[in-house]
């Protein structure tokens, strides 16, 4: 075993997840008893990057713990021989996500969120999918043999990319799952500990297959509809209406929350009722995208909206505004973030088998009745040789119909990708379960690609 490990975090300026991978590189107490541990931080932008410096280095002071920290906006520089490639990247994120969003509902699409799935997610995958490459491509000459850990969305569509273009070593991340559990301890009104789960599916749209209870073996299933049944049918519309809803017809429980599972098909929009506010602005006299000024995302009535002030004193809702706020060493909690991404590397690097959730890889005859090769989300073990996907339960039919459907957009989204062909991201689009009709798709394609040329790949007719 070498006593030495190298994580090189791409996308440091990542809100969401710089600051929680390397706090979770901080508390592991197998990598701290290394004799030298490197965190490299690289981002395109100097001044994100600086902020995420600072608070490694005060995070990493205040733990009392003395890697080598270092920072880059080089690529090459920031993999070379690294061990763990860890991405979450985006650029202007909510600029281009307000345009996946509203542009294909201009067209009649009957897609909410546009962030994984319908003609938004295509989008989002293929503004993403160039860089993801060229972060592989310097993984592939720079750190042959290491892992790229994938947090950037949408991930099963970009690692089903980076396994089909590249030789390098991947998988995506997501902590989907285990919102989902904290739904159905809820529901069950029971420990989420006590609570076991054997899922399938695909990214924001996994399933659980069985449920049970770890202390007695019990089937929780049952026990899961009864107490839906009984459970108020208007608390947390926004969470939770959609998924009792399919566990109504399907059976079983969806994760991770409306928002997500409903990107997939066209009816879920009646069932989110912050869907029109997602994104707002005044059309007669709001202009987002031309002054780069993106209007305000709404992911949750309940929650985003509840106790709004009329007339906030910072920001839009009160909320701080200021991004070193998230970077603050001193005030966030030094806590593992329960993230899987350092897990991972923990039972890889030291071959300390470890079960992991939920994992995005490609399906080698782990799930029945799902495409093969198709990136799926599945319950893995991770170990010194690999990660290693779960056999799972065979889907409901009608499920597995909707995953399958996916699983050809995916296809021809990396096809419409290597062969630089909007007619690829046509057929896409229009396998879509939102599509509303060929004009509409080939205008709204037309769009899309102008207003997002700057950081589109080329796309022809």
């Amino acid at each position: 075993m070498k006593n030495r490990v190298k994580f090189a975090v791409i996308g440091a300026g990542s809100v969401s997840f710089c600051p929680a991978t390397v706090t979770d590189i901080l508390l592991n107490e197998s990598f701290g008893s290394l004799g030298e541990a490197e965190i490299y931080l690289m981002d395109i932008k100097a001044d994100a990057l600086e902020v995420s410096r600072a608070f490694c280095e005060a995070m990493a002071a205040r733990l009392n713990k003395k890697p080598l920290i270092q920072a880059s906006t080089d690529l090459a520089r920031a993999v070379e021989g690294a061990d763990f490639v860890i991405t979450a990247i985006e650029v202007d994120r909510y600029h281009y996500w307000s345009q996946d969003f509203h542009i294909p509902r201009r067209y009649g699409f009957r897609q909410i969120y546009g962030e994984n799935g319908g003609p938004g997610g295509m989008f989002h995958t293929l503004r993403n999918l160039p860089p993801m490459l060229e972060i592989a491509r310097a993984v592939e000459r720079y750190s042959p043999g290491a892992w790229l850990i994938n947090y950037t969305n949408p991930e099963a569509k970009l690692v089903e990319g980076l396994s089909k273009l590249s030789g390098v070593r991947c998988v995506g991340l997501c902590h989907g799952d285990q919102i989902g559990v904290r739904q159905l301890a809820l529901f069950l009104q029971m420990p989420q500990e006590r609570i076991g789960t054997a899922s399938v599916g695909m990214n924001h749209f996994g399933w659980f297959t069985r449920i049970w209870d770890k202390t007695t073996g019990e089937d929780l299933y049952p026990r899961l509809r009864e107490q839906e049944r009984k459970a108020d049918g208007l608390a947390l519309w926004d969470e939770y209406a959609l998924s009792r809803l399919m566990l109504r017809i399907y059976g079983l429980w969806p994760y991770p929350g409306a928002n997500h599972i409903g990107e997939y098909f066209a009816w879920s929009d009646a069932y989110l009722a912050s869907a029109s506010l997602q994104f707002y602005f005044d059309p007669a006299s709001g202009r987002p995208w031309e002054s780069k000024n993106p209007p305000e995302f709404v992911y949750c009535l309940s929650k985003d909206l509840a106790g709004r002030e009329l007339f906030p004193e910072r920001g839009p809702g009160g909320k701080d505004p200021s991004y070193t706020s998230v970077f603050n060493a001193d005030s966030r909690a030094a806590v593992p973030s329960g993230e899987y991404g350092v897990l991972i590397a923990e039972a890889i690097f030291f071959d300390k088998a470890a079960e992991i959730g939920a994992v995005n890889m490609p399906n080698r005859g782990f799930a029945p009745g799902l495409p093969e090769g198709m990136v799926l989300e599945m319950p893995a073990v991770a170990d010194g040789k690999g990660i290693h996907p779960k056999r799972c339960d065979a889907l409901p039919t009608a499920v597995a119909s909707m995953i399958a459907t996916q699983g050809a957009i995916h296809s021809l989204l990396v096809e419409a990708y290597a062969e630089q062909s909007r007619n690829k991201l046509l057929q896409a689009v229009l396998l879509d379960p939102t599509v509303s009709g060929y004009n509409n798709a080939v205008a709204m394609i037309d769009e899309m690609c102008e207003r997002q040329k700057e950081i589109l790949p080329p796309l022809y007719w």
